[in-house]
């Protein structure tokens, strides 16, 4: 389970299935106008009692429709539905239920489209702030991998952390939706397991001095070479 500010991530927990009921339940609520426009939506908590799913369903669920903009998270005030209208909502979500779980080279794919962007703004924008972000989530991926255990979790946050110092929310929102899929596809096939401990640390390293040192090129470059062994993968 990852934590960012405070917000529990789930390793892909829920199964296509069970999202997509999760969804047209939500979508019942509205179409049948039980919510509206601007109406706030019931606690993730009266949400998984009313559905009989776990919460980390109904999260996982409503950020996959606060993705699409038909959910809004406001702040000090929760999450409210869409000013989009009953007809627009409806096939919007219609459409939504039909899309296909991606597969993991386009998850990657897009992952790396993500980070490189992301590297070279960090590189330029970063604060004290994100520094030390960045630097304690390296310490704990370090320390974790270099005990033998598994840092699947904690390499995925040093990269959010990484997408967060770029100052785009976007790009961070958009990398908070993808991350869970690429942590259970990693845990499930023991990506990278056979990746020599002290070569991941390196790297880490390498892309948090550039970042510190606001060498956009230089992050960019070791970004590219960390990549390396899943595009293998990938790629062959």
């Amino acid at each position: 389970m990852l934590k960012l500010n405070g917000n529990e991530i789930q390793a892909n927990e829920v199964e296509v299935s069970d999202e997509q009921v999760i969804i047209t339940k939500i979508k019942d609520l509205i179409t049948s106008r039980q919510l509206e426009s601007g109406d706030k939506l019931p606690s993730e908590r009266a949400l998984s009692e009313k559905f009989n799913v776990s919460r980390s369903q109904v999260r996982s669920a409503i950020q996959k429709l606060e993705f699409y903009g038909l959910l809004k998270r406001l702040p000090q005030s929760g999450t409210v539905v869409s000013n989009i209208g009953v007809t627009a909502m409806n096939g919007m979500m219609q459409d939504i239920l039909k899309l296909q779980q991606p597969d993991f080279k386009s998850l990657v794919e897009t992952r790396i489209l993500f980070e490189k962007n992301s590297v070279k703004l960090a590189a330029e924008r970063r604060t004290e702030e994100d520094l030390e972000h960045l630097n304690q989530a390296l310490l704990a991926y370090n320390e974790k991998i270099l005990t033998g255990e598994s840092a699947v979790e904690e390499d995925m946050m040093f990269h959010l952390k990484l997408v967060e110092a770029s100052g785009n929310s976007v790009i961070h929102s958009l990398m908070l939706i993808i991350v869970p899929e690429i942590i259970a596809f990693f845990m499930e096939n023991k990506i990278c397991d056979d990746v020599k401990a002290q070569k991941l640390v390196k790297e880490h390293t390498a892309i948090y001095e550039a970042i510190k040192n606001q060498d956009a090129i230089g992050a960019e470059k070791a970004l590219d070479v960390h990549f390396g062994d899943i595009k293998k993968y990938c790629y062959g």
